[in-house]
């Protein structure tokens, strides 16, 4: 029989709690537009909207409403670095 572990139930938590912020879904209209951080929400979560897309075809990867480039920035920001993708330090291998 299937048992639900801490670090499952932590996960699917995870799950709901990032695709419940997906871009397409959300109150956004001409006058409620998606500014900078929320590109960066959308751009963290752009793998899980991606297969949520496969059950609910009216949501979106991309906010329509947003504002421009700010937007913009902050959605490629976050899909370029994802989870710590981009260092502004770099180790160097020790030459033995």
């Amino acid at each position: 029989m299937f048992k639900i572990t801490g670090l499952t139930l932590l996960c699917l938590l995870l799950i709901i709690l990032l695709s419940s912020c997906a871009p397409g879904v959300n109150n956004r209209s001409q006058d409620n537009k998606a500014g900078f951080f929320s590109g960066i929400w959308h751009g963290w979560i752009a793998p899980i909207t991606l297969i949520w897309q496969i059950f609910n075809h009216n949501v979106r990867i991309y906010e329509v409403y947003n504002t421009g480039w700010t937007y913009d920035l902050g959605f490629y920001i976050a899909v370029i670095s994802g989870f710590g993708g981009i260092s502004l330090s770099r180790r160097h291998r020790k030459k033995k």
